[in-house]
């Protein structure tokens, strides 16, 4: 991986090639991707649930927090490396589980997983994947990946996914409980939009042999009653601690719960067997009028004591972010939106592009901070604006 200084002289150096490059700012990646898509795939990631406070309530607790720097450091060498469940990690910064990949590219979830290996980032395969996470695995190989769970109601089901991903090398499961039902999602109501119903990001369920048991007809007869037993299987309102608890006895990988956003519930999710918590509000697109995620980030850690990994997820946009949000007590962070516009826009090579660019912006952000290390990454390094 290239360092930071190096990725900035790739584009100070561009001179009148300048314009041929990909985009820079999250902000250019989005409005190319708008350029580049269809209304229903792009608003299916662009948007939020009902008014889109909560998307904006992520964003804007960041800029609740001010970075506080030390000068006169030594801070020629950078170390962003991070250890989780007994691995070591070069940066602090996961890929999200992002679903039906494919809608915005025609390589789905192989081009985000190859470009994260490529640079050492851990890559989280939603459960509604269009490739199954075997194939992702294979485009993979060694690289770390962890598989993301949406809790089928069938505990069969359930008990073959666990062993799938087992097989297929994923290092933990990611439960994730803040997506029982389809959130209110104005922008695709008005497309009419729902992408799993043409059997988009169905590849986990299509290929299951359990999940295949249990239809009338199989996928390749009737792709549209095999996609409502899938949504079926996934909107499960009825899941309560003892499921938790079932599915973190069905494996023998770690388990993290996903959705977390009280202090309350991280202590329940800590006491009925998850090895760690993912504080999420799904990026804004369940709950609309939610608390944003940083903002009960240091709650959350403080319940926790550090007993298990907290990460945070929903809103992370820049490398100020990943430090901030470190400094409040994350082990690490996942982005989503960044890389799912990067991928509209030119596959593989965009998400590449948009991790490197990342990764290097994080660097920069820790080194000007007066930090050589992220363990070095403090409470002391925020203040609170608003204090």
């Amino acid at each position: 991986m290239r360092n930071c200084e190096d990725i900035q002289m790739k584009f100070y150096q561009s001179g009148d090639e300048g314009a041929k490059l990909l985009p820079v700012s999250i902000k250019e990646w989005e409005e190319k991707a708008k350029k580049t898509l269809a209304a229903g795939p792009f608003d299916y990631v662009n948007g939020g649930a009902g008014a889109g406070d909560t998307m904006r309530a992520n964003l804007e607790a960041f800029q609740k927090y001010q970075l506080r720097p030390r000068i006169c450091r030594d801070v020629s060498k950078r170390d962003l490396t991070i250890k989780l469940f007994d691995q070591s990690i070069p940066v602090p910064i996961f890929l999200a589980p992002i679903g039906v990949n494919s809608i915005l590219h025609p390589e789905a979830e192989l081009a985000p997983a190859k470009a994260a290996a490529q640079l050492g980032v851990p890559y989280i395969l939603s459960n509604v994947s269009t490739k199954s996470m075997e194939e992702v695995a294979e485009a993979m190989g060694g690289a770390l990946r962890w598989f993301q769970l949406y809790p089928p109601k069938d505990h069969d089901l359930t008990n073959s996914f666990l062993k799938r991903a087992e097989d297929a090398g994923y290092s933990a499961i990611v439960v994730t409980i803040d997506s029982i039902l389809l959130g209110w999602r104005e922008k695709d109501l008005h497309n009419a939009y729902l992408p799993f119903l043409s059997g988009e990001g169905m590849g986990n369920y299509f290929s299951d042999p359990v999940f295949r048991s249990k239809l009338e007809e199989p996928p390749e007869k009737n792709v549209k009653a095999a996609s409502r037993k899938a949504l079926d299987e996934g909107n499960n309102t009825a899941f309560t601690w003892k499921e938790l608890e079932y599915i973190c006895q069905q494996t023998s990988l770690p388990v993290l719960l996903k959705g977390v956003t009280h202090p309350d519930d991280a202590l329940l999710a800590l006491e009925h067997g998850a090895a760690g918590i993912i504080v999420s509000n799904h990026g804004g697109r369940q709950l609309d009028g939610a608390v944003a995620t940083l903002d009960v980030l240091p709650s959350i850690c403080e319940a926790i004591e550090q007993k298990i990994p907290v990460l945070l997820d929903s809103g992370v946009r820049r490398g100020a972010d990943v430090i901030k949000a470190m400094a409040l007590g994350a082990s690490a962070v996942l982005i989503g939106r960044l890389y799912a516009y990067a991928l509209g826009v030119a596959g593989e090579t965009g998400v590449r592009e948009v991790i490197e660019n990342f990764i290097a912006e994080t660097e920069l952000q820790l080194a000007i901070s007066g930090r050589n290390s992220i363990k070095e990454v403090d409470r002391f390094l925020v203040t609170d604006a608003y204090r």
